[in-house]
């Protein structure tokens, strides 16, 4: 069987090719992946029994992902998260004593990039191969003052499939002057196939400690315990057993140093378990609050708390809180990062 497969789908406005790449193995797992915002748009999971169970939301053609519809809502399904995932505090920051203001493009603050981010971009395939099993890296260079950024920032996202159904993505970027980056991928996992909510699903992060948010949910600096909140995830709960329904999660956890799994997701319904293992420090939930109504594959109608995001990343704003983890990438310094997605179907009871 091919492993990797390629088949141009489009062509854009600017006349750029834009590819669907499919990573496959041996079980039956199909990754689908496109140069346009490096898209996850499906990840098809070959059960026990035969049936094929895809876990993240999406549209059934690349085409629909440029529709007014879908851009008119821009939930990034999917998409890669540039230069900067999460949001920056008035989109304003300084560095090396020079101010710089980015697209404010979420109330008054600056949201994964901008308004024009690497979800946005068509991406440059550098390499792809089926040895030992299927991959495909794609590049972008982020000229000075996209978005406001300081400096040209060549990046690639390399992304393998294994036959333990594990799927792992790696960042690597480079920069020309001093600049921010905290580069993460925003795809949506529901584990029955796109059906129902994420309310019932057990989930469990690593994290004794999150980052306290203001109203328009910026990272304000301090670092508060999850125990007796909400947040407190270290041991697998339901979603849905503490949450406000109408406003679900929307909060960056520090994952904890040493923990085995930094994060899992389980549905009972599809029997279907993901685990996160990530190099980031901090891992954003996101149960989709703000999400649709928008019609995805199949016709399936995607609403809120129809997904959640497990978003491995740096901590969000820290350019404007001196305490936090350094983002900053120098000229001469290289940027990478590394998460994997575990599937495994848990045993029958």
């Amino acid at each position: 069987m091919d492993l990797l497969t390629q088949k141009r789908v489009l062509i854009s406005s600017a006349g750029e090719d834009i590819y669907l790449f499919t990573l496959c193995n041996a079980n039956g797992t199909e990754v689908c992946i496109t140069n346009y915002g490096a898209i996850i748009t499906a990840f098809r999971i070959r059960m026990r029994n035969g049936s094929v169970n895809d876990i993240v939301l999406g549209f059934d053609d690349v085409e629909s992902y440029f529709s007014p519809a879908y851009l008119s809502a821009y939930p990034y399904l999917g998409a890669v998260i540039g230069r900067y995932g999460n949001r920056i505090g008035h989109g304003i920051f300084t560095l090396d004593g020079k101010t710089y203001e980015l697209a404010r493009n979420n109330a008054n603050d600056h949201l994964h990039g901008g308004l024009e981010g690497f979800d946005k971009k068509i991406w440059r395939l550098t390499g792809s191969g089926s040895t030992p099993h299927a991959w495909v890296e794609l590049s972008y260079s982020s000229p000075d003052g996209e978005e406001g950024y300081p400096g040209t920032l060549h990046t690639t996202i390399r992304f393998e499939l294994n036959a333990a159904n594990e799927l792992s993505y790696a960042f690597t970027s480079t920069c020309d002057a001093p600049t921010i980056v905290n580069l993460t991928h925003h795809s949506y996992f529901n584990l029955n196939g796109g059906r129902g909510t994420v309310a019932d699903y057990k989930l469990q992060i690593g994290a004794s400690h999150w980052l306290q948010q203001n109203d328009n949910f910026v990272t304000t600096g301090r670092l508060l315990p999850v125990a007796d909140t909400p947040l407190d995830f270290r041991t697998p709960h339901r979603v849905g057993e503490h949450w406000d329904p109408e406003h679900g999660y929307d909060q960056s956890f520090v994952l904890d140093e040493a923990v085995a799994v930094p994060a899992a997701v389980e549905s009972e319904e599809s029997g279907i378990r993901l685990e996160v293992y990530t190099t980031e420090p901090v891992v954003h939930l996101y149960t989709a609050r703000w999400l649709g109504p928008l019609t995805g594959k199949g016709g399936q109608v995607y609403g809120s708390s129809s997904a959640l995001c497990l978003e491995t990343q740096k901590h969000p704003n820290a350019i404007n809180v001196p305490h936090f983890p350094n983002t900053i990438l120098r000229p001469g310094e290289t940027y990478h990062t590394r998460t994997t997605y575990r599937v495994l179907e848990m045993p029958e009871k």
